[in-house]
């Protein structure tokens, strides 16, 4: 129980800094919605765009002047941007101790390696509940401020249980790579990558349907945002093959890190 506080005391700044901008971008995000909704130039101009170009940009086949196509526009960046958090912060909290020279702090308590790892999953875990209510509120106050027309609080819920499971595949990814990898900068660094690599991929199937068999490579697109803004939610399967990954993700780490040789 002390390792759990003291990485949610060390992890305090972090999440304040990190809650402020999530909110800050559903807030700005939001505000462009009058511009698309509103039919003038911004419409005219979105209408005008090469399907490449859309596709990019994220807009796709969604009508942004729509609250459900706009907010589903807009979920992309709020996802890619807590999907970052998320992988820097299951790798950060398991190579902190050897980046900063403070391993020797954890391994003279009188706990497993188990212990440890459990207690650092379990407060980043509450970090990425934290980060992820904090979107969710935010979003649905905003989206009650300028939405006309029918609720979409469902869709946004269904939105936010999809990101929630792509946040831990990326915690449980970046925890895996830091368990794995000796080098705690060099593990970062491969994290990092694999997120922005798979973010490519799921822009290059955007762009074409030829290439759709890369999807598998990519966790944002795993749950489709069409069938969501559709009211149709999530896939199931995908859901459970998710929620498997990440428990294979999260045991691998156990395992890498009770054997791995630590340095203080």
């Amino acid at each position: 129980m002390n390792i759990f506080i003291r990485e949610l005391k060390a992890n305090r700044k972090a999440l304040i800094i990190w809650s402020i901008c999530m909110v800050l971008l559903v807030v700005s995000g939001m505000a462009k919605y009058t511009a698309y909704s509103s039919g003038g130039s911004a419409g005219d101009v979105i209408n005008k765009m090469p399907f490449t170009l859309k596709a990019l940009l994220g807009i796709g086949a969604f009508d942004v002047a729509s609250m459900g196509g706009f907010f589903a526009f807009l979920f992309l960046y709020i996802e890619i941007t807590v999907a970052i958090h998320a992988v820097l912060l299951g790798n950060g909290i398991i190579a902190k101790e050897e980046r900063d020279k403070t391993t020797e702090f954890l391994i003279v308590k009188p706990v497993s390696r188990s212990t440890i790892i459990t207690s650092k999953l379990l407060a980043a875990l509450v970090n990425i509940v934290i980060i992820n209510l904090i979107t969710l509120v935010s979003s649905i106050a905003m989206v009650g401020v300028y939405n006309k027309g029918k609720s979409i609080n469902g869709e946004i819920f269904t939105f936010f249980i999809s990101m929630f499971i792509i946040q831990l595949l990326f915690l449980s990814l970046g925890a895996l790579l830091s368990a794995f990898m000796k080098k705690a900068k060099v593990s970062g660094s491969v994290a990092t990558s694999i997120l922005l690599f798979s973010f490519v991929i799921s822009k290059i199937t955007d762009i074409t349907d030829r290439m759709n068999f890369l999807n598998v490579l990519s966790p944002f697109k795993y749950f489709s945002y069409v069938d969501i803004v559709n009211g149709n939610g999530l896939n199931y399967v995908i859901v459970i093959i998710t929620i498997v990954m990440i428990a294979l993700f999260s045991i691998l780490t156990y395992f890498f890190y009770n054997k791995r040789d630590l340095s203080v």
